[in-house]
């Protein structure tokens, strides 16, 4: 919210580093087709891997752990929970699948948010509740003592200043003045200097980053655990927030640091997402199949380049040798030579 209101007051300066993370993510995004589509059956252990760190990171960052042995069980089974933990790693996997399922019908409204919040927190007496109660953020030394570290909003401010954060959101939106990505990043530090739950906010706001995510054709988080790298990256995830919190109240915060972290954040997915993807063995035949469906596609003359485009996962030898070998029985031929070489289909069966 004050960092929407910030955005209002004037003209936004984006720095370099701000600038590179959206060109790069833009790019990331673009390619994200082409791997997708070329192999989806790859994709469902990838899938099911970053179901299962997703639901298990996201908790560990606010101290909530399981039993390894019984990960598995807890994030795909349907066993009796043993404790009030795997319940809400559960509860997690759950608000996962909605997203993952349901993203299209899940808009950015105060229902979506609290019905994320009550599936993450089960029976939990406030679940999807707004804190009635002020919650500021504390810290606890370890020689006992209990400093403040952030002054969250009141119990009594906080439905107002949601509604106004939902309106800001939406508002920002339709201008189409502020790159999306930003949009995201600032909802989602808005949201955690708000923590409008007395519990659960953290987890909330990555279940929301995802989404909006997803609203922005970014699907990177299906395959790779965004509360992963999160986690990994949790001292400076709590550094940049504390920063970027200071000062929030006043809106004379500096939120970029914030705003950069979580681009870094989904820039590092999509490398991690081609790497894993190129990495992982295709079946047999698999990638045969998928250049001989890209040239199929072809109408009119066509270059290795064009197939090697859409065939990004398949190396540019194998391409010519299957060209070589579809040439020796006369389904194509070759028109030129060299790089600038033009191929086209004979018609032949």
């Amino acid at each position: 919210m004050k960092t929407f209101q910030q955005f209002m007051t004037g003209a936004i300066s984006i720095s370099p580093a701000t600038s590179w993370y959206l060109a790069d993510i833009s790019e990331a995004k673009g390619r994200q087709e082409l791997f997708t589509r070329q192999s989806p059956q790859r994709l469902k252990a990838l899938r099911e891997h970053a179901l299962i760190e997703s639901a298990v990171s996201s908790n560990r960052i606010e101290g909530i752990e399981v039993d390894r042995n019984r990960i598995a069980t807890v994030v795909f089974g349907k066993s009796h929970l043993q404790d009030r933990s795997e319940e809400e790693v559960r509860g997690y996997r759950e608000a996962l699948n909605l997203i993952h399922t349901q993203y299209i019908k899940l808009q950015i409204t105060e229902e979506t948010i609290m019905s994320l919040h009550r599936i993450t927190r089960g029976d939990i007496w406030d679940a999807g509740l707004y804190k009635e109660k002020d919650s500021d953020i504390i810290e606890k030394h370890p020689d006992g003592i209990i400093t403040v570290r952030f002054k969250t909003v009141s119990g009594k401010e906080t439905p107002k200043y949601m509604q106004a954060l939902i309106e800001l959101w939406q508002a920002n939106l339709q201008e189409k003045q502020i790159h999306p990505l930003i949009l995201i990043a600032a909802f989602n530090l808005d949201f955690l200097c708000i923590h409008p739950f007395r519990d659960g906010n953290g987890r909330v706001s990555r279940l929301l980053l995802l989404l909006m995510c997803y609203h922005l054709g970014l699907e990177v988080g299906r395959y790779i655990s965004l509360e992963r790298l999160i986690e990994q990256n949790k001292e400076r995830y709590y550094e940049t927030l504390a920063a970027c919190s200071e000062g929030w109240h006043n809106g004379k915060h500096n939120p970029w640091p914030y705003i950069n972290f979580l681009c870094s954040i989904i820039k590092t997915a999509y490398q991690e997402f081609e790497e894993r993807i190129g990495s992982t063995k295709s079946p047999k035949g698999e990638k045969t199949n998928m250049v001989l469906q890209a040239i199929e596609r072809h109408s009119g003359d066509f270059r290795v380049a064009d197939i090697q485009k859409a065939c990004p996962n398949v190396g540019i030898d194998w391409i010519r040798r299957i060209l070589k070998d579809l040439q020796a029985r006369g389904h194509v031929e070759c028109l030129g030579r060299g790089q600038g070489a033009h191929w086209c289909k004979t018609g032949k069966p």
